[in-house]
């Protein structure tokens, strides 16, 4: 007896000790250790797995709840909605008036539809609802709208018409404004970026080009020829900006710190605040704003060639240091890294034969398209009372869904129809719109078939109702 109790004993005390050396090894890794993958249940959606080992920023504070994961994602994705003018914000789900949906989609919450670790239920952009999630609450549609009485539960949001948060591209009136556009506009032009101009124009003292002997690197650094030629030839000398103004950046207290051979992709933010903003909040460059160690070609999911798997991505990955070449950052760069069908395609595509001709002088500016020009637009703002067009540099700002290309990207060439066709047919883009569209949308239709009924219908209400007639606003 006393050696099958001895036995249980040194069982148990086995065991206890496993467990504690278990819960141990974990809580280190969890507060102290830099590699927490031992945490994961699963792997994380295209969208956020390459931050899912950075917990916080979903998370919060360990343990946090549901609460601490709806801010995490409204602060990153909350101007966003707030941009494309949210079709369905929190605001109409939390109307008493609509209490009763709640009960089929909790839209209250964006983990509703977008839940993370569970890869066998995501579908594409991390949505992990039935197909027939539309239909739920807008299953008497057909009541209004003859035309969608005959489809399908699932099409809602698959046939091209409507996006769950963005409808900015696909709505009713600007469909109208755009019916009858022709595939190709006969002036086809992309926005000039101003940067340069902008910065001479708001400066607080006149801007003063340097040239090859204004460098001002301190005595004793070794300095390549060629390197100081090719500042001297950039943008950056024309508009008065010297080695000392990246290589030693000012710190908080406003002054020069020690100098840096390469300097972090922070002392861009000085002149190119908004670029950095888009180049963080993107793949390319998440994992920097986390500060989780950069992001290289080989963690990615798509494909990308072998020989650029180790490549550190950072601003002068695709602006090279010193020469900061934006034609190479626009083509380039992009092929340098990416293998996919898409890409592997554009230079054999009707887009690039554009931009070669631009490049050659064959054709006016702004009517090239590189991969830049789709991935990477170009925005207009307003800031200090001046127009600044900049580039987004979050390639995949677009992309979520694709139709958000189209008026920033596909209309500066394109008819609306064409683009609408073209973004739906997978075929078509994989091999980089070398082609007509195979696929069509029949949403111009709709809606000019609807606007043709609308004054009938608006007339036999106002006859019913002793009220004047409405007109269509388009």
């Amino acid at each position: 007896m006393a050696t099958q109790r001895t036995k249980r004993m040194l069982i148990w005390s086995l065991w206890g000790a496993m467990t504690l050396a278990a819960a141990a090894y974990l809580g280190f890794a969890l507060w102290f250790g830099e590699d927490k993958s031992v945490y994961l249940i699963g792997e994380a959606t295209h969208g956020h797995y390459q931050i899912e080992l950075a917990c916080d920023a979903c998370h919060g504070e360990a343990f946090a709840g549901m609460p601490a994961l709806q801010k995490s994602c409204v602060r990153c994705h909350g101007e966003e909605l707030k941009a494309v003018d949210d079709s369905h914000p929190k605001s109409k789900f939390t109307d008493p008036r609509n209490a009763d949906l709640l009960a089929v989609l909790d839209a209250r919450l964006c983990v509703s539809c977008h839940q993370e670790h569970q890869q066998e239920r995501t579908r594409a952009m991390g949505v992990t609802l039935p197909d027939d999630y539309c239909f739920r609450c807008h299953q008497d549609i057909g009541e209004d709208r003859p035309s969608h009485r005959e489809l399908a539960f699932d099409t809602c949001a698959s046939a091209g018409c409507h996006n769950f948060h963005d409808n900015s591209a696909l709505y009713e009136d600007f469909l109208v404004k755009h019916l009858d556009e022709p595939d190709t506009l006969t002036e086809a032009r992309v926005m000039r970026r101003n940067t340069s101009q902008f910065l001479r124009e708001t400066a607080a003292q006149p801007v003063v080009a340097l040239g090859l002997e204004d460098q001002d690197a301190p005595a004793g650094t070794a300095l390549d020829l060629k390197v100081t030629r090719d500042w001297a030839r950039t943008a950056h000398a024309g508009a008065g900006v010297n080695c000392s103004d990246c290589h030693e950046p000012k710190g908080a207290d406003g002054k020069a710190m020690a100098w840096r051979d390469k300097p972090a992709y922070s002392v861009c933010t000085d002149c190119h605040e908004g670029e950095v903003q888009g180049f963080t909040g993107g793949r390319h460059g998440m994992r920097l704003a986390q500060e989780l160690p950069t992001m290289r070609p080989a963690l990615a999911r798509q494909p990308m060639k072998s020989d650029a798997h180790d490549k550190p991505l950072g601003c002068a990955s695709c602006h090279e240091a010193h020469t900061f070449d934006t034609r190479r950052a626009a083509v380039d760069a992009c092929l340098g890294c990416h293998d996919d069908r898409h890409t592997l395609a554009y230079q054999a595509s009707p887009h690039f034969r554009a931009w070669q001709a631009e490049r050659d002088g064959g054709a006016p500016p702004g009517t090239g398209v590189s991969c830049a020009t789709c991935h990477l637009p170009r925005e207009a703002h307003r800031e200090q009372g001046r127009q600044r067009v900049r580039v987004q540099h979050n390639q995949n700002l677009n992309l979520r869904p694709n139709e958000k290309m189209i008026r920033g990207v596909c209309m500066s060439c394109h008819g609306l129809g064409f683009s609408i066709d073209a973004l739906a047919d997978e075929a078509l883009i994989d091999n980089n719109f070398n082609g007509r569209p195979a696929r069509a949308v029949e949403s111009l239709e709709w809606a000019e078939r609807r606007m043709k009924q609308k004054p009938a219908k608006d007339e036999s209400r106002a006859a019913s109702t002793n009220q004047p007639m409405a007109t269509f606003q388009p």
